[in-house]
């Protein structure tokens, strides 16, 4: 059963999907149809769920449960993701490589491979205070709080100059 994001509890357990590039407008008007026909029929073990879905800074795809409601089982989070491969293989995005990093520059997003992080950091291009995204939060309530997050206070704190941790 599919409610709109702001309604759904701040206890919610979500998922944060990162696209490999900008969604487009006429994408994501697609993308709308396709996760709310998903949310308002999505189960587990034949229990339908309260889920939502909101489509953040044109590049994350985040999906929620209502775990109050009824979790969600492994078979139904597969569910989610072959429906995300099947979405992303149609638009051409993929929602599943790892090997980008997502950064907030000038307000727009910025996409970094993972290769190229020391190099960008060095040359001052990223920062301790450049904003980045923790995609690993677990609940609604995480992620208003903490989905955005300096790099000084992220994993990518490896990355910064020895001089800038001194």
């Amino acid at each position: 059963m599919f409610i709109p994001f702001s309604e759904i509890s701040d206890q919610a357990r979500v998922w944060v999907y990162q696209s490999s590039r900008e969604i487009k407008a006429s994408e994501a008007e697609e993308m709308n149809e396709v996760l709310n026909a998903f949310c308002s029929q999505w189960q587990a073990h034949g229990a339908p769920l309260k889920t939502s879905f909101d489509i953040a800074l044109n590049h994350f795809i985040i999906l929620a449960v209502d775990e109050n409601s009824g979790g969600a089982s492994g078979c139904s989070i597969d569910g989610s993701v072959r429906m995300l491969k099947d979405l992303g293989a149609k638009l051409n995005i993929d929602f599943f490589d790892r090997t980008q990093v997502a950064f907030l520059l000038n307000d727009k997003v910025a996409l970094f491979p993972t290769t190229k992080l020391k190099e960008l950091f060095g040359e001052g291009t990223l920062n301790a205070s450049t904003s980045t995204f923790n995609n690993l939060v677990a609940t609604k309530a995480e992620y208003l709080r903490n989905w955005k997050v300096e790099v000084g206070d992220s994993w990518l704190a490896r990355y910064l100059p020895k001089s800038t941790l001194a």
